[in-house]
């Protein structure tokens, strides 16, 4: 069993058949049929399966993703690793962030970074918070920005910042610009949240719907809107309310677009977490990009966090 072909069943499967795997790898249908029947003659079980005229994973199949994924990181590692003595500051180095991380601090971060390493070639991927470990576990990033800590004990997390979060609304809204005391006064709001995906759930659908529960509110009116920019349009066109971190609010509030609700009881806030893979391999650039990441986040923890001191959280499982 070879690292090639374990990279070929890896991309049958996440492409969803043989001819889709193909064009992937540049390959003719006949090659990677071969290769696929060769491995599971080595291993003595089918892989696939064909079911109403797709391709499936057989159990064995399923047993196997985990164990391929890691083997071919692992090869991938000792490529990088060995470029790496002979190009200190140059190569490739890529970064998977959450789309809504993909903003100003990022940019001066990477802007940093293009000055000190003229030479590398930096790819960016966006995609939720879960999206983004998956990447990083299959050796597709080197990096990654999500939100708060998830249960893949095969990776690095450290906490970077943790972000305050506040209720946004239209200039327009009764309580603009006041205080409240209780969040239970909002109840009767429609919200603006981020949809539940199973599995995916963004962070601000899941702090808006934990919050009300916790404070036993139960069910509220909600607007699934999957893209932060079009959460804040429709928060000014006043269709709504929203939870949202500083950072994303910033720029809308100094142009002074939206408002918020100060409210007495509420206390969230949401962690921002860099991810790495554990014992996988950083170059010299990649190592730098961390550096440069690490520090563009310094000092902007919320009050009740120790601010430009990461805490380094190794393969703890956080629910």
């Amino acid at each position: 069993m070879d690292s090639d072909a374990l990279k070929t069943f890896l991309t049958v499967h996440r492409r969803g058949g043989v001819s889709n795997a193909a064009r992937a790898l540049h390959r003719s249908q006949p090659a990677i049929s071969r290769r696929i029947a060769l491995l599971e003659q080595e291993l003595g079980v089918p892989l696939f399966e064909r079911l109403a005229g797709r391709t499936a994973l057989s159990d064995a199949g399923r047993v196997l993703v985990p164990y391929a994924e890691r083997a071919v990181a692992a090869v991938q590692d000792a490529e990088n690793a060995i470029g790496a003595l002979t190009r200190q500051s140059a190569g490739p180095v890529s970064l998977a962030v959450v789309g809504t991380l993909a903003g100003g601090r990022l940019s001066h971060i990477l802007k940093r970074f293009a000055r000190a390493c003229p030479d590398v070639d930096l790819a960016l991927r966006t995609a939720t918070s879960a999206e983004v470990s998956d990447l990083i576990r299959r050796g597709e990033a080197t990096i990654g920005l999500r939100y708060d800590i998830d249960r893949l004990r095969d990776l690095d997390h450290e906490r970077l910042a943790s972000e305050p979060l506040q209720v946004v609304c239209a200039l327009d809204h009764p309580l603009a610009g006041k205080r409240i005391a209780r969040l239970a006064d909002l109840r009767g709001e429609r919200w603006i949240a981020f949809p539940e995906i199973p599995g995916r759930r963004e962070i601000a659908a899941s702090h808006v719907f934990s919050l009300f529960l916790t404070h036993g509110l139960g069910e509220i009116a909600w607007t699934p809107v999957d893209s932060l920019t079009a959460q804040k349009r429709l928060v000014e066109s006043g269709l709504g309310i929203a939870l949202l971190s500083q950072s994303h609010a910033a720029d809308e509030l100094r142009f002074g677009s939206i408002a918020t609700i100060r409210v007495g009881d509420l206390s969230a806030s949401q962690d921002i977490v860099a991810v790495t893979r554990r014992g996988g391999f950083l170059s010299a650039a990649s190592q730098q990009l961390l550096d440069f990441i690490r520090e563009g986040y310094a000092g902007k923890s919320s009050a009740g966090h120790e601010a430009g001191r990461p805490k380094r959280m190794r393969g703890k499982r956080r629910d």
